[in-house]
């Protein structure tokens, strides 16, 4: 019979790539410390207003491209669990789910959503190249943005023009440079882990 801990297959993404072979256990726990990253560049801050600029989506985007589309969906629901139960993991330190029902909740909402999808691409082999590594997370992060634009629009009570030129329009450069670098980062560590295949 196989057990639980060979049960698991890891997806086809540069971190699954590198780690293999991967149990459960050690899954489970990647997908705990991509949470804690996500809160850590969570409080990256750049306040521009009621939605401010944070590193979370960049950590968002990266967890799904590395750690596959339900691996990546399962560290950001945890990220949400701890920050809802009053770990101190939303941008300022924020927590509780109150935080969740404020301006940046659709954001936050999106997020394990954003980092399946991202995810998903990453594993039909998207991440292997700049363009399409680039383009995987533009899906990504274009479901945080409707999502966040979205409830802002109706917790402020607002028509979609006025939220979007609050929840959205300032954070496009900011995310563009996000998926620059979160792009290249994916091509280069396929370089290397070929590399370093070729050498053995």
């Amino acid at each position: 019979m196989t057990s639980t801990a060979q049960a698991y297959t890891p997806p086809d993404t540069l971190l699954g790539a590198a780690l293999a072979p991967l149990d459960w256990t050690r899954a489970v726990s990647l997908a705990v410390v991509f949470s804690l990253l996500t809160a850590l560049a969570a409080q990256i801050v750049i306040p521009i207003g009621p939605v401010p600029i944070t590193g979370s989506t960049f950590a968002v985007l990266l967890t799904g491209a590395l750690l596959g589309s339900r691996l990546g969906a399962m560290a950001m629901i945890a990220y949400l669990f701890e920050g809802v139960v009053g770990l101190p993991f939303f941008y300022h330190g924020h927590s509780g789910f109150a935080h969740i029902l404020g301006p940046t909740g659709g954001y936050l909402i999106a997020f394990p959503a954003a980092a399946f999808i991202t995810g998903a691409f990453a594993e039909n082999g998207w991440d292997k190249r700049f363009l399409t590594a680039a383009a995987a997370m533009a899906a990504g992060s274009t479901v945080i943005l409707l999502a966040g634009w979205a409830w802002f629009a109706v917790l402020m009570n607002t028509d979609l023009l006025a939220a979007f030129k609050v929840s959205v329009a300032p954070h496009i450069v900011g995310d563009i440079i996000k998926i620059i670098l979160a792009a290249a980062v994916l091509p280069t560590g396929w370089a290397l882990l070929k590399r370093k295949a070729s050498q053995k």
